[in-house]
């Protein structure tokens, strides 16, 4: 078991107003809502975890930061628009300049069935001399980055992420932990985390 500091965890997400474009045969009015559900469940199951000290929301959609802020997270502008990578790592040298020696975790806004526990087993994974990765349930995409140190942490996200990761060096976190892999890019992503079990607001906005 991990015996790293709680992690300050950074979850993108983009105004939900472009976000979720592949679920674009849904009325405009459902895939904003749906976006915007899947990213309030996702942080709420980020904020009971027993592992996060804290969560950063990186976003320039004001109507989306005032709802994380209620929710108890800190929020900073998206500070490298169209690339997801630099936000991240401008993201968490803010993060370390707010909270000194926080281990870093990355965290996709789109799992609107994780559960508190399961983010804690990968965190509790997080080895103390190199990254660590989630591999999406299709095994190619990456739902989280951690790293122990600031220095470590060089996410890749993107086309193939999971490979790049482990090329790289990052170590592949084991485990089912089903809520955590299930992302939510196309219809049928939906339905599976629906089985899953998805939150309250993904809930109500199916």
């Amino acid at each position: 078991m991990s015996g790293l500091a709680p992690f300050t965890v950074l979850v993108p997400v983009k105004p939900p107003a472009v976000g979720k474009s592949r679920l674009g045969q849904l009325p405009d009015e459902q895939r904003i809502a749906l976006a915007t559900a899947f990213a309030h469940d996702t942080l709420s199951a980020a904020l009971a975890a027993k592992r996060v000290a804290q969560v950063l929301v990186v976003t320039d959609d004001f109507r989306f930061a005032a709802v994380a802020r209620e929710l108890g997270c800190a929020v900073l502008p998206d500070g490298v628009q169209g690339d997801l990578n630099g936000s991240l790592a401008q993201a968490a040298h803010e993060a370390v300049r707010r909270w000194p020696k926080t281990p870093v975790a990355a965290l996709c806004a789109d799992l609107p069935a994780l559960r508190p526990e399961e983010l804690d087993e990968a965190l509790g994974q997080v080895p103390g001399d190199r990254p660590a990765f989630v591999a999406d349930a299709l095994g190619t995409g990456t739902t989280m980055y951690a790293a122990p140190r600031m220095e470590l942490f060089d996410p890749m996200y993107g086309v193939d992420s999971a490979a790049r990761h482990a090329e790289a060096g990052a170590m592949p976190v084991q485990g089912t932990l089903a809520s955590l892999r299930q992302d939510v890019d196309e219809p049928g992503d939906l339905g599976r985390a629906m089985v899953l079990g998805v939150g309250t607001h993904t809930a109500g906005s199916v």
